[in-house]
């Protein structure tokens, strides 16, 4: 099946805020971007220039929306808050600091088998799975053949990645998404296509090529694009 007959979705992760990577915030409100997220946000109009966009969802969180509003903007797309693109309900332990959460015996749990793993008086991740892949999927059908953004959270970045190369939910652990990275993944009819993975530079290679009008998207990487700065980070 040619890849020009499936919708291609572009999933970003929100920029840096002043907590990320030190706290778990979950769905508190008022979590802006800093101004480390503010600069990736507005490099995104860059990082997306020549590539065709027909929508744009978000997780309803702040930082998830000041991420996608520049390139909205620049689009002249309306953002669609959708809340099954939400972080997850972290529950008690909302607010707690990472380091204090990894000297705890469940940490293991959430790195191995999360599918085990209920945040106290909060979200599984079977749950939060769930969710979002049933959004995914309707996105997809309202967008046969589109091009669409999808902002949202870290952990779910990875779990719609690991869902659509075949993995099992404790796997999604494996798969990075850096703030303000960009993955992308074809879905539609026939088998889903990983494309990139926790890309945090150009993206011309998603540009129409306007010397092969009608040809598919898929032909080989020039060194041109080797040298965009693009990040491909998978662990595990």
């Amino acid at each position: 099946m040619l890849l020009d007959a499936m919708t291609t979705l572009f999933l970003i992760r929100h920029g840096l805020t002043a907590v990320t990577g030190t706290r778990l915030y979950g769905r508190t409100p008022g979590i802006r971007l800093d101004e480390r997220g503010r600069r990736q946000a507005a490099a995104l109009v860059e990082r997306f220039e020549g590539v065709r966009l027909h929508a744009v969802y978000s997780s309803p969180l702040e930082r998830c929306l000041e991420t996608l509003e520049p390139l909205a903007a620049a689009r002249r797309l309306e953002i669609r808050p959708s809340d099954a693109l939400i972080e997850m309900d972290a529950g008690d332990w909302t607010g707690r600091t990472l380091p204090s959460l990894r000297r705890t015996k469940l940490w293991n749990t959430v790195q191995r088998n999360p599918s085990r793993f209920r945040f106290p008086s909060g979200e599984s991740f079977v749950e939060a799975e769930a969710r979002l892949l049933a959004e995914v999927e309707q996105i997809v059908a309202r967008h046969p053949r589109g091009r669409v953004v999808v902002g949202t959270h870290g952990d779910l970045v990875g779990m719609v990645v690991s869902h659509y190369a075949g993995a099992h939910l404790d796997q999604f652990q494996r798969v990075t998404a850096d703030p303000a990275s960009v993955s992308v993944v074809y879905v539609g009819e026939g088998i889903p296509r990983i494309l990139l993975v926790n890309d945090t530079g150009g993206l011309r290679r998603f540009a129409p090529d306007r010397r092969k009008r009608g040809a598919s998207r898929e032909r080989p990487r020039s060194s041109a694009h080797a040298r965009d700065g693009q990040k491909r980070k998978l662990r595990g």
